[in-house]
């Protein structure tokens, strides 16, 4: 399994940036849940948001309104595709943004409980894209 992230760059206060996370490999077309994940400098990393194949997702409840995820299961050049639409970014959302996938998907209560914003849900990682926002 391989997840690519891309989309990551610097974008000034108030601006958008859309992620892109590029999965291949997987076993299943149509069971797994894809998390994006992000970690500062000096802090922890912290979950995002997270997708089942289903549609079903899950946002931090601290960037509601600001930040909304989405997929392409088309499976176009073989990869699904899921995006993170960032909106109305802060200082606070430099980090670098990491994608994360688990087969098969986590069951819809779990989703609700944010299982899916939890590091040791996944099993295969990507290597991270770098948003950087400046004031």
């Amino acid at each position: 399994v391989q997840l690519v992230e891309s989309g990551g760059g610097l974008v000034q206060v108030g601006g958008s940036l859309r992620l892109s996370c590029a999965v291949s490999g997987l076993q299943f077309d149509d069971d797994h849940t894809v998390g994006w994940f992000r970690k500062a400098p000096g802090k922890e990393r912290e979950g995002v948001s997270s997708i089942a194949f289903d549609g079903d997702s899950y946002i931090a409840r601290h960037l509601l309104g600001r930040f909304t995820i989405s997929a392409d299961n088309t499976r176009n050049g073989g990869k699904n595709t899921i995006y993170l639409q960032m909106n109305n970014v802060e200082v606070e959302d430099t980090a670098t943004y990491y994608c994360a996938v688990i087969e098969p998907t986590i069951s819809k209560p779990a989703m609700a409980a944010g299982v899916g914003l939890a590091e040791s849900t996944y099993d295969y990682w990507g290597q991270g894209t770098q948003v950087t926002v400046s004031s």
